[in-house]
């Protein structure tokens, strides 16, 4: 009998503890959490995480203060080699990536260390981007860019390698010859450029965008040219539906002598853009966290994104695009980090003769 009743209180002394475990994983009372993105605090991904911050203090169990901080360097791969390190498990660190941090581990850029698969996604946010020019040349662009294949232009770059590949190889089927200036830390240091004249050419995603160019478009002091686009139900492109009275970048390269929605080029180019743009911005936990960790923040997103206020929100500062928690996230995570063998050798090969980037 005595033997039973120890067992018993093995027993429930093991369910004690997980059970306090568990509300102290569901509880973040007087924590701060940090919520860490590789890029600069001036473009996109800190327009994203900050937008979401205030909300997670909110939602997140025992209202903790999150703070966004910022670990820019090499196109986000320093701040994503550092996260792969980490190994806090009590949820005060989840780490926002983008394309930029999605397409050099999807190239093998030596400079990685870091392994998607070992990170646990809680949210995945689709967005957009726009192409624009300054008012001399956008009173040139008519739809095409045929009257501009001449022009040279100077763009402000993360990298080859970064999210930035999607609008130079945009650049490379239009036609267009621009001179990338290599090595600023953040979309938002490539539109300071645009603002200061030393660039001619810049994209923004969408929430630096709707936050930093429209302003401008609206003094007259740029001019836009296309968006990206976006994926229909039948995984085709057509218009931004943030941007509806914008072109597509599809609709700019059938306009456009030089360019052709068919081919290798094309198939690699969309390829890029649903790994870089369909779930471009993603949430993660570390490897470490715990399944009740996973579930806090799972259900922390599902109660922002239930907001009745939320799509509100999220249309005036991220634009319109699926946010995913869950198993939607985890797919959409699954899907972002993976291309196929041929548009990934097409655009190795494209990088190291345009730019002479190697990934040997």
């Amino acid at each position: 009998m005595s033997m039973k009743l120890k067992a018993l209180g093995m027993i429930a002394g093991a369910v004690a503890a997980a059970t306090a475990s568990m509300g102290q994983a569901q509880d973040l009372a007087g924590e701060t959490v940090e919520y860490v993105i590789p890029f600069s605090e001036s473009g996109g991904s800190a327009r994203w995480a900050n937008f979401y911050a205030p909300l997670l203090s909110e939602a997140l169990p025992g209202n903790p203060t999150v703070v966004v901080r910022y670990r820019p360097g090499a196109g986000s791969t320093e701040g994503a080699n550092w996260f792969q390190e980490q190994t806090t498990d009590d949820g005060t660190l989840i780490f926002g990536t983008s394309g930029s941090t999605q397409f050099p581990y999807l190239l093998g850029d030596p400079r990685v260390r870091y392994e998607y698969s070992d990170w646990q996604p809680v949210l995945a946010s689709g967005t957009g981007g726009v192409v624009f020019l300054p008012p001399d040349l956008g009173a040139r662009f008519d739809g095409d860019f045929d009257d501009l294949g001449d022009e040279f232009f100077l763009y402000g770059s993360q990298g080859a390698t970064t999210l930035d590949l999607v609008p130079l190889l945009s650049f490379q089927m239009l036609g267009l010859q621009v001179d990338p200036v290599f090595g600023i830390e953040g979309r938002g240091d490539g539109r300071l450029m645009f603002e200061r004249g030393e660039a001619n050419i810049d994209y923004q995603t969408s929430s630096a965008y709707i936050a930093s160019v429209i302003p401008l478009v609206e003094q007259g002091l740029a001019v836009p040219a296309f968006s990206f686009g976006a994926l229909d139900e039948n995984g085709l492109i057509v218009r931004d539906p943030t941007f509806p009275d914008i072109p597509s970048f599809k609709e700019v390269c059938e306009a456009t002598a030089a360019c052709d929605t068919e081919g290798l080029a094309w198939d690699a180019w969309k390829a890029f853009f649903i790994s870089g743009f369909a779930a471009q911005k993603m949430v993660y936990l570390p490897g470490t966290a715990s399944p009740e960790v996973v579930a806090m923040y799972e259900q922390a997103f599902r109660d922002i994104l239930a907001r009745p206020d939320f799509a509100e929100l999220a249309a005036a500062e991220l634009g319109v695009y699926p946010q995913l928690t869950g198993d939607g996230g985890r797919s959409a995570s699954d899907q972002a980090t993976k291309v196929s063998d041929e548009a990934r050798g097409f655009v190795l090969n494209w990088l190291n003769e345009a730019y002479g980037v190697s990934m040997q």
